[in-house]
């Protein structure tokens, strides 16, 4: 009797669904190794702990993988907001560039932060220039580190901190500031028109958000409690408590005086700015820093870049943002931004 050589349905479906199983397993294999590929880093972290006026803070020092002997120290100096000590993972591309030029990173997870004791809101940026100076008092007793070869690297509100730290520590051999401003006030009304225009807000609203600003002003100089502040506020989101006492001892920085400081001084300071930065007008941070640290500056400028150097695209999208910053980091900055520091510690003396 003749019989059908045919698979069963459901022998045919199991077919299926292995082979899709199967071809499921791959594509995530492939995922896997792209992440491993794509995280790895020349470098060799090792945990450490330092203890401040704020109390012992939890940090990353990343060292040259394979460099012997005593190498260069960049201390890291965040920008706003509860940064720990990788950013996110989103330093190591930039500690890699700078182990590629012989110098280990130091970076610490803010007061309160991924371990670290205290509460950053309650720092002032003079607070957190003592801070930085710890840090390199920490590093001076390190047998790896090379005194003679110890700078910082500041982004964003960093900017404040850097020129003070500077001038008042022999140690420090050079600079680099991403996207720094140059005046608080100046920096955050430029900040809230550059978002109002990306957001195509109408007169009636921009008038609307710079007489909140103003108010907000006029409590600052004052002196406001929370509780008036409050009171007075028409925002959706307003401050909280510890964010309005950060806000109200720090809204007349102003680093003028210090990178005049700067200036007179042969340290060397690496800018870098993103011409697509809304946070930063970075014209008049550029018109700043040329006319108070003269020759001493060098500049490197990139289109399509955001106020952290990211491309503006991968800023902008949440999911291209998770995408690249997943299985490709490295690729989430601009194009030679991680070049330009690496080039600029290779080319200092």
């Amino acid at each position: 009797m003749a019989t059908d050589a045919s698979p069963s349905p459901r022998r045919r479906w199991l077919r299926r669904g292995v082979g899709g199983l199967a071809a499921l397993l791959v594509l995530v294999l492939i995922g896997v190794l792209a992440v491993i590929v794509g995280n790895s880093y020349a470098l060799r972290e090792e945990g450490v702990t330092i203890t401040t006026a704020a109390g012992p803070l939890r940090g990353v020092l990343a060292l040259p993988r394979d460099v012997n002997g005593p190498v260069g120290l960049v201390v890291f100096v965040h920008g706003d907001g509860p940064v720990e000590a990788t950013s996110e993972g989103f330093y190591r591309p930039i500690w890699e560039a700078l182990a590629a030029a012989g110098y280990a990173s130091l970076s610490m997870s803010k007061p309160g932060v991924v371990g670290s004791q205290g509460n950053w809101l309650e720092q002032s940026l003079h607070d957190r220039a003592v801070e930085a100076e710890t840090l390199i008092d920490w590093a001076l007793d390190r047998p790896e580190i090379d005194p003679r070869r110890i700078g910082l690297w500041g982004a964003s509100q960093g900017g404040w901190v850097l020129p003070e730290v500077a001038v008042d520590r022999p140690e420090v051999s050079f600079v680099i500031a991403v996207s720094p401003a140059v005046n608080w006030l100046d920096q955050g009304r430029y900040n809230l028109l550059a978002e109002l225009d990306a957001a195509g807000a109408g007169e009636a609203e921009r008038l609307a958000a710079i007489a909140e600003s103003d108010a907000v002003r006029a409590l600052l100089n004052r002196n406001a409690t929370h509780e008036e502040y409050l009171e007075a506020s028409t925002d959706d989101e307003p401050m909280d408590r510890d964010r309005w006492g950060f806000v109200l001892r720090n809204h007349t920085a102003d680093a003028t005086a210090a990178l005049g400081e700067l200036g007179r001084s042969d340290i060397p300071v690496l800018l870098v700015l993103g011409e697509d930065d809304r946070n930063v007008d970075v014209d008049d941070t550029q018109r700043a820093y040329a006319r108070l640290l003269g020759d001493r500056l060098t500049t490197a400028r990139f289109p399509g870049a955001a106020h952290t150097l990211a491309r503006s695209g991968v800023e902008q999208s949440a999911l291209w943002g998770v995408l690249v910053g997943t299985f490709a980091p490295r690729h989430v900055f601009v194009p030679g931004y991680l070049d330009a520091q690496r080039d600029f510690l290779v080319g200092l003396p």
